[in-house]
């Protein structure tokens, strides 16, 4: 893979039940091999993530959130254009995470061309596999958009 192709980043921690949402998400587009796009894995960590996304001119991070809207409403946010939501939890065992990494890439110009990220709303972040049941419907949405939003690289 390149630097000009498309990178789709899952973060999730799939013992945390809807907290797997994001890597469930990029195992189905993975499995679709499209052609340009690059699909990872991830835990979450921020510098991590910074090293990933870096050099890349498209990016779509997926995880789950809580912001006490419906469980299954999928959230998108171009991060060029608006900090993630300060109300989204995002569930990771890091202090510095997702969100962090965002806004110390963007502070030192280094944010990707694009970066978008895409939340899945989750209910229940306790121990163990099993998906809330409409975080589980919620996943083939979330794959429509996230190919959506990478579409013109793939």
């Amino acid at each position: 893979m390149t630097a000009n192709d498309a990178l789709i980043i899952g973060i999730g921690n799939e013992f945390r039940r809807d907290d797997s949402a994001g890597l469930l998400v990029a195992a189905r587009i993975e499995a679709r091999n499209l052609p340009g796009v690059e699909v990872l894995t991830h835990h979450g960590e921020g510098t991590g993530l910074m090293s990933l996304w870096q050099g890349r001119s498209l990016v779509v991070v997926v995880d789950a959130v809580s912001s006490g809207q419906d469980c299954g409403t999928l959230h998108v946010v171009n991060t060029r254009c608006e900090p993630i939501p300060s109300g989204w939890t995002l569930f990771s065992s890091h202090a510095f995470g997702l969100a962090e990494a965002v806004e110390l890439a963007r502070d030192l110009g280094e944010l990707p061309q694009s970066l978008w990220i895409v939340g899945v709303e989750g209910k229940d972040f306790s121990h163990g596999q099993e998906l809330s049941p409409a975080v589980a419907h919620a996943l083939e949405n979330a794959v429509t958009k996230v190919i959506e939003l990478v579409r013109p690289m793939a």
